[in-house]
């Protein structure tokens, strides 16, 4: 049998199992990267010369109603920033809400120009 087929049934196989609830090498996560460890392929294998493999384990994950790790995980991170961004606005003063934080030196004020100008001695 040719390392390309025995590949794609490894492949297949771990998709069952993980899908199961029981895999064997892997932490049974609904990623590429547990795929790939649970078949023992490196995971460039299913990114680029089983691509198919894995938008079959994509579509299945779908179709058991599963929510894949990665997007739980995002989902999570996105929950917690708005909470941060939400607790900011809420601890910052209202002047800081509606002014900009920085506006850059002031150098071309004319009270600074006429101060600078009237006490400068010229070179020494």
């Amino acid at each position: 049998m040719s390392p390309a087929l025995d590949e794609r049934e490894r492949i297949r196989a771990a998709m069952d199992r993980i899908l199961d609830g029981s895999p064997q090498n892997s932490t049974g996560a609904l990623t590429i990267v547990a795929l790939a460890h649970e078949a023992g392929v490196p995971r460039n294998a299913l990114t680029q010369r089983h691509s198919d493999l894995r938008n079959e384990f994509y579509e299945r994950v779908k179709a058991c109603g599963a929510t894949p790790d990665v997007e739980v995980r995002l989902r999570e991170t996105i929950k917690k920033l708005k909470k941060t961004i939400a607790n900011k606005k809420r601890n910052s003063p209202r002047s800081e809400r509606t002014s900009p934080r920085w506006s850059g030196p002031s150098t071309s004020s004319p009270w600074r120009t006429r101060n600078c100008v009237s006490s400068w001695t010229g070179p020494t």
